[in-house]
């Protein structure tokens, strides 16, 4: 059952929705109107298909934000994006991928590629675990494209693209913004961004962030608060503009995170544990965030790049080179004991390196737009190679040290192999693909025109694994003997090959000058991929899709309202899908694992829609609302586990947005800026089949924020409030063996208050 807020704040959205669509039974004259007013609602431009237009011209559903609005919503981080889309959500911890419309990548297996390509100043983040960035400084704009993308786009995505554009140098420009805040919570964000000339053909641009705010959560034994975060980092751009015919810009930037967001025990535990846990005044329960393990966990990534972007101009076609390299190192260290080691112990020590380089290059060459044909043709090469050791070592519920402090002497290598004189992984893989791609649009009349696109892909996989000794002194603090979990692999190496065609059609119709009907159909691909589950060789298949797409665009009353429908299907075969399993833990017993491998069907199919309307002079107020029904249509794991007909794992079907936005003056100069937003998603589950343990119940944040603009109009000063009614969610359930049920929770799940000033110069 909904609670009356998640209620409210549904039916608030229905109302807008479905306000939005009263004006589709007025004339079409309406939509003809002259110039829009100068209070009419700002257009959208975006590269969706690799050129700068309308959205509302785009046969394509794609959810976008600017920059203004992420700044006004609070959040800070691109994983937040998922509170601002209906459709969009992330998993922090299968892999820690985004999902659109249900679908997405949810694996640790490092030959697995991403269903959602996330793609920044267009360049692709394929590395496991790498987002492109952390804090959201300078954002010019975010456009999600739902559904398979590949004919337009360098990677081949099967459930969509989340493409982040960062602000671009001005030539002949000198400004500068920066941005303090302050909050519960001890909440600090600072952040600047400077754009600088360099003569009159270049400028440099650059921006930096420093943001942290304190856990909520508590190890009792260590006394340090379970899920604080920091991170910190920077981006400077270099365009260099010669001639009207040719530019260059340089890239590169560097991000930080540190965050103590470790699992907290729910339930489930021994009475053994539960007594111990008690006693140091832990609860474990579905609100708890506490832990009492005497090994703090914690996790760091740092990510670095470069890119440069080449523009010609070949008499009336635009010739464009993205050429990248980027690199990411991952340090995941998280013990699973949850009590002092010295009473009760289960994995103490758990440490993963993961290192990943890639290098990319794509060239496209796109004709003028106007003419009977329009075509883009490009080709893209992308070489990722992913390199992780991991360690493991395990008592298994036995205490670390005995009474008189010595520390147990044989411990369980769950990363090693039994026979073989070695306690720890090492997994090697690389993922290679090259691609030629294209699009060609036919605009037959003024009002209909029709888009054939086409990719073809070739994949080369592989992934081995190795058994390593790490020194254990200084992990431990001394050398136990190791005992291995399972038998090494019969095959410790193994290698896939792909060749794939990808294709789409999208007629458009423009019913009038703002008005315009389209309907897609497009098939998707993600290469085979490796995989080893308890010292096994487990390949498993290429992932397919078929997607179909229809909607209307729409702008009224010389464009003060805008409404936005659509409706999809996506037919998903040979799903690469995560579901729990068992595997051996070297004691005779068997452990709980997260395992990859191919559910025979999948369809994920729904309803979107979004609507904005500017009543009058500096109100907005805009809506968004998404259905979605993605659930497994053929899934039998190992011919005993029938998971046909189990919903998505974070797939809420209901999902939606509200926003209402403020501007007036005051009186001697000064102004006020007000935003308010919603958001809103239904219940869903997070490990699949498991709907009764891994429930999350619906929810809605409620965020807002209000400014004063000084005379000057160069100083703002303001407070915002970030999940007004302190609504609790947690993120993410786990089932860890003898350990019980373990959960994740979420720093957006608390009421956070505090004040910020900006300046912009």
């Amino acid at each position: 059952m909904l609670g009356f807020k998640a209620k409210r704040g549904f039916y608030l959205l229905s109302t807008i929705l479905m306000g939005g669509a009263l004006p589709l039974g007025v004339g079409a004259a309406h939509a003809e109107e002259a110039a829009a007013p100068a209070d009419a609602l700002p257009e959208i431009v975006v590269t969706a298909e690799r050129r700068s237009e309308s959205s509302q011209k785009v046969p394509l559903a794609i959810q976008s934000v600017d920059g203004a609005a992420i700044a006004n919503s609070g959040y800070t981080a691109v994983t937040d994006l998922q509170y601002m889309m209906p459709g969009v959500q992330y998993d922090p911890t299968q892999g820690a991928a985004f999902q659109i419309r249900g679908v997405g990548s949810t694996s640790f297996d490092f030959s697995n590629a991403k269903s959602v390509s996330v793609v920044v100043d267009d360049v692709v983040m394929d590395g496991q675990r790498a987002n492109g960035l952390t804090g959201m400084v300078d954002i010019e704009r975010v456009d999600v494209l739902m559904g398979p993308q590949g004919t337009l786009f360098g990677k081949n995505a099967t459930s969509g693209v989340i493409a982040v554009s960062t602000g671009t140098p001005k030539i002949g420009e000198t400004t500068l913004r920066a941005s303090a805040s302050l909050g519960q919570h001890d909440e600090r964000i600072l952040n600047a961004t400077a754009n600088i000339p360099l003569g009159s053909m270049a400028a440099l641009r650059v921006s930096g962030f420093d943001q942290a705010f304190d856990g909520f959560g508590r190890n009792v034994t260590l006394n340090r608060l379970v899920g604080s975060q920091h991170e910190y980092g920077g981006r400077a751009r270099l365009l260099v503009e010669p001639t009207d015919n040719f530019s260059m810009i340089l890239s590169g930037d560097y991000a930080y995170h540190w965050d103590s967001s470790v699992r907290t025990p729910v339930s489930g535990q021994s009475a053994e544990l539960t007594e111990i846990l008690n006693n140091l005044g832990v609860h474990p329960g579905p609100r708890s965030a506490d832990t009492a393990d005497s090994s703090f966990g914690e996790i760091t990534t740092e990510e670095w790049g470069t890119s440069l972007r080449l523009n010609a101009k070949l008499g009336d076609h635009d010739l464009t080179s993205i050429t990248a390299y980027r690199i990411t190192r991952y340090v995941n260290s998280t013990p699973a004991n949850l009590a002092p080691t010295d009473q009760y112990a289960f994995i103490p020590f758990n440490i993963g390196d993961l290192d990943t380089d890639k290098v990319s290059q794509e060239i496209h060459l796109a004709s003028p737009t106007g003419g009977f044909v329009e075509y883009l043709v490009g080709g893209f090469y992308n070489k990722l190679h992913a390199r992780q050791t991991q360690l493991q070592w395990a008592t298994l519920g036995a205490p670390l040290y005995d009474a008189d402090g010595t520390p147990r002497q044989t411990l369980y290598a769950l990363t090693g192999a039994t026979g073989v004189d070695a306690n720890a992984s090492l997994f090697d893989a690389n993922n290679e693909t090259i691609a030629a791609f294209g699009q060609v649009k036919f605009n037959f009349t003024p009002q209909f025109s029709l888009s054939l696109g086409g990719r073809y892909t070739h994949d080369n996989v592989s992934q081995s694994l190795d058994f390593i000794t790490i020194d254990p002194v200084p992990v431990a603090g001394y050398s136990p003997t190791f005992v291995g979990s399972s038998a090494a692999p019969a095959v410790d190496f193994g290698r896939v090959k792909g060749d794939n065609f990808s294709y789409r059609i999208a007629p458009q119709w423009q019913v009038s000058d703002n008005v315009m009907l389209y309907a897609t159909y497009s098939t998707g691909y993600k290469p085979a991929g490796i995989a080893f589950v308890g010292n096994k060789y487990a390949p498993y298949r290429d992932e397919t899709v078929k997607a179909w797409e229809a909607g209307i665009k729409s702008e009224w009353f010389g464009r003060r309202l805008r409404f936005n429908l659509d409706v999809f299907r996506s037919d998903f075969k040979d799903f690469q899908a995560t579901i729990l399993t068992k595997i051996p833990d070297g004691a005779g017993g068997l452990l709980d694992a997260t395992v990859i491998g191919n559910a025979g069907g999948l369809r994920t199919q729904g309803v979107e829609g979004n609507v904005a309307v500017q009543p009058i002079r500096g109100l907005t107020l805009s809506g968004a609302l998404s259905y979605t029904d993605a659930k497994f249509t053929d899934y039998v794991y190992n011919a005993t586990t029938d998971y046909t007909g189990s919903r998505l794992t974070n797939s809420p079907e209901w999902a939606g947005t509200a926003s209402i936005d403020y501007e007036t003056e005051l009186g001697s100069g000064l102004g006020l800026r007000a935003h308010a937003d919603y958001a809103y998603r239904s219940e869903y589950w997070t490990v699949v089949g498991q709907p009764d343990y891994s429930n999350v119940p619906g929810y809605g944040l409620v965020n807002g924020r209000i400014a004063f603009t000084l005379p000057s109009k160069t100083v703002e000063v303001g407070v915002y409030a970030r999940n007004v009614f302190d609504t609790y969610f947690s993120t993410g359930w786990q089932q860890y063996g003898a350990l019980g049920l373990l959960h994740y929770t979420s720093p957006n799940a608390r009421r956070t208050v505090g004040g910020f000033v900006n300046v912009n110069f």
